[in-house]
């Protein structure tokens, strides 16, 4: 069998590009005499990317901004897609996002890797719905807040929006507040969670965009 220390990286590739990301766990798994020192040394030669501790991804990836999104999804878990990235996927929100945000049941933390800045804000259990699965290239999916869901989670989570001036401040697109977005489901999902104050920021939302 080969050289432990100097295992041929075309080989491992074959068994792991279709992955996209992969863990130390699965590596072992598949090569019990693995030497981790290969993975550090492959990452500084350009031929992997680190993720986070544990995780790993190929630099071919880069090229589809999906798989930068479906990682947010894998590297932490559970967690979806939400807040600012969530709400400039689908337009709302005029600027582009620097990083991708989540939110996770898990502690917040951040990662910054070749792909991005991963950022994860915790909430509580009984929050973690209102996101959808959609399709990407492979048959794998993204877990994605909904527009309204993406909208409670940034009023839940960063109480300061509190006055018709602050959720003017966010400039949300007009007319797809007015065609597109759901203002029944947004009420469906506040009464659900049943925290007043965020229902007195959601009826704030709803009076500066008529919903």
């Amino acid at each position: 069998m080969h050289n432990r220390n100097k295992m041929n990286f075309i080989e491992f590739r074959n068994r792991f590009l279709s992955l996209a990301c992969f863990t130390t766990n699965q590596v072992y798994a598949s090569y019990p005499g693995f030497n981790r020192n290969n993975l550090g040394r492959w990452v500084r030669q350009g031929y992997l990317v680190r993720l986070r501790q544990g995780y790993y991804a190929f630099p071919e990836y880069r090229e589809s901004a999906e798989f930068a999104l479906y990682f947010a999804n894998v590297i932490y878990k559970p967690s979806y897609i939400s807040l600012h990235a969530a709400l400039s996927f689908y337009g709302i929100i005029p600027e582009a996002v620097p990083g991708i945000t989540s939110v996770t049941t898990l502690k917040t933390i951040t990662f910054s890797n070749d792909f991005g800045e991963y950022s994860y804000k915790n909430i509580k259990p009984e929050m973690m719905f209102g996101y959808d699965l959609r399709e990407m290239e492979g048959g794998r999916r993204i877990m994605l807040a909904t527009p309204e869901k993406a909208l409670i989670d940034l009023l839940y989570l960063y109480p300061f929006y509190n006055t018709e001036r602050d959720l003017k401040d966010l400039r949300l697109d007009e007319s797809y507040m007015e065609e597109d977005f759901n203002a029944e489901r947004l009420m469906e999902f506040t009464d659900r969670i049943g925290s007043k104050a965020l229902s007195s920021r959601v009826n704030i939302l709803r009076k500066v965009h008529n919903l």
